[in-house]
């Protein structure tokens, strides 16, 4: 099918980037404590008060744009059309075509980042289906080539939508220009889901983690901690600042122990040596062919 992504290629790497850069420099068994950036400075982890202008824009169109009629239209989208038909690494391989398309001095390419976090935590021991979610967690994004409304539904942080936008998410004031804070029923605590109903029944706003969630839950062979890592990842206001605990349940909180395990290498293997892609493969691809089907519905 054909796709035009150069210019959007270059927007979402400049916007992604930006936003992974707050959050990396400010700032065995599988849930084993890292390793491999014991030695990082992280004193600066996720410090949002001296964000670039391009990241404060952002989250302020996010939290504008992410309404319950939004994230109901993007969930019957994607029930409703098949975007593409393709194995994982030709899905990493058209990413990073994406990226490549960008300033390379910005950063690694996506391939890279993939490939980086899935090695750091292979260098910490850490099992293989654990190293495959690394390998696969960021491949949402190809929902910019896909037909995504812009970068604010494919990046950025995650939230809660149906219920009151929590004070914990980053920028909150900026959610008064999503009518949703407005409702008179979206606007109270619990909106429209019950005490300790499970994430698993609530609308998390739409974006790459979700998708891919979706795309994998039932194509593939990973274990319930991984689909967990995938789909939370960027749930910050949940992993990282504890929010939405009244909507949370017991298996929840496995899956919280799960994202916990898998955030520093998602964050801090950023600024590791360039891998090599071509090098890396065999192994990967290995894996690859362990936990996923040779092509995929996506």
């Amino acid at each position: 099918m054909p796709v035009t992504y150069n210019n959007h290629g270059r927007d979402l790497e400049a916007t992604s980037d930006a936003v992974d850069d707050v959050n990396i420099i400010r700032g065995k068994m599988w849930n084993a404590e890292s390793e491999f950036d014991k030695d990082k400075d992280k004193a600066r982890f996720r410090d949002y008060e001296f964000a670039c202008e391009r990241v404060k824009e952002f989250y302020r169109e996010q939290h504008a744009k992410q309404t319950v009629e939004f994230n109901i239209k993007a969930r019957v989208d994607f029930k409703t059309r098949q975007r593409a038909r393709m194995g994982i690494w030709e899905a990493m391989e058209l990413l990073n075509t994406l990226i490549d398309e960008s300033d390379p001095d910005t950063s690694v390419s996506q391939i890279e980042h993939l490939l980086q976090t899935a090695e750091a935590i292979r260098r910490d021991g850490k099992p293989e289906w654990m190293q495959i979610t690394g390998l696969v967690h960021d491949l949402g994004k190809l929902l910019l080539i896909f037909g995504s409304e812009g970068q604010w539904d494919v990046v950025g942080d995650t939230f809660v939508v149906g219920c009151r936008f929590s004070d914990k998410i980053i920028y909150p004031e900026t959610f008064d220009a999503n009518p949703d804070s407005r409702d008179s029923v979206f606007s109270t605590e619990y909106g429209i889901y019950k005490p300790q109903c499970g994430l698993d029944s609530v609308m998390l706003s739409w974006g790459h983690d979700e998708y891919l969630y979706h795309v994998l839950k039932d194509q593939s062979s990973l274990p319930p901690e991984a689909l967990a890592m995938i789909r939370y990842h960027s749930f910050y206001p949940w992993h990282r600042e504890g929010a939405y605990m009244h909507l949370t349940n017991e298996k929840d909180l496995k899956s919280l122990e799960a994202v916990r395990a898998f955030n520093p290498y998602d964050l801090y293997s950023k600024s590791d040596e360039p891998c090599d892609p071509q090098k890396l493969r065999p192994y990967y691809e290995r894996l690859i062919a362990k936990f996923f089907p040779p092509v995929l519905d996506w």
